[in-house]
C-alpha cells in the first residue's frame, strides 16, 4: 500500500500501545480514545499521515461519561492530523439501534473542550472532549 510507504511500524501489545499514546498525544486527541487490546501491530507513515492499528479481536467499549458504546474492529486505519483523524475507518458508534460508521473525527479548533464524530450516514455527534481521556 502506497499510504504506509516509510511507516514506522510497532509490533506486540506493548510497543504498539505506546506507539498508539504518542500519536494521540503529538497530534492533540484524547488519549482514551483508542482503547485497545492484544495489539498486533501499530503503524504511522509520517509523510501521508496515515496510520494503522492491527489487534486480535474486535472490542466494544463503553463511554461512560456520554453513555456511547464504541465497536472498535481487528483493523483500525484513517490519515491523523492536528486535532484530528480523518477517512477512518474501523470504529462504529451505536445510535439506536444501528452501527454507522465513524468516518471522521475533529476536536474544534480554536479549542472549546468539544469533539466531534461524523459518520458518512451524516450523523455528527458532539461530545465533551474529558469522555474519552485515559481511563474513561
Amino acid at each position: 500500500m502506497a499510504e504506509k510507504e516509510g511507516g514506522i511500524v510497532k509490533k506486540g501489545n506493548e510497543e504498539g500501545m505506546k506507539m498508539a499514546i504518542s500519536l494521540l498525544e503529538e497530534f492533540g486527541l484524547p488519549l482514551g480514545l483508542l482503547p485497545l487490546r492484544d495489539v498486533i501491530e501499530v503503524g504511522f507513515a509520517r509523510n501521508t499521515g496515515y496510520m494503522w492499528i492491527l489487534q486480535k479481536k474486535k472490542i466494544e467499549h463503553n463511554f461512560k461519561t456520554v453513555s456511547k458504546l464504541v465497536s472498535y474492529d481487528t483493523e483500525i486505519h484513517g490519515y491523523i492530523k492536528k486535532n484530528g483523524i480523518k477517512k477512518l475507518k474501523g470504529v462504529k458508534a451505536k445510535e439506536l439501534m444501528l452501527w454507522p460508521p465513524v468516518n471522521e473525527i475533529t476536536l474544534e479548533d480554536p479549542p472549546t473542550g468539544k469533539i466531534q464524530f461524523k459518520s458518512l450516514a451524516g450523523i455528527t455527534k458532539t461530545f465533551p472532549v474529558e469522555a474519552f481521556a485515559a481511563g474513561e
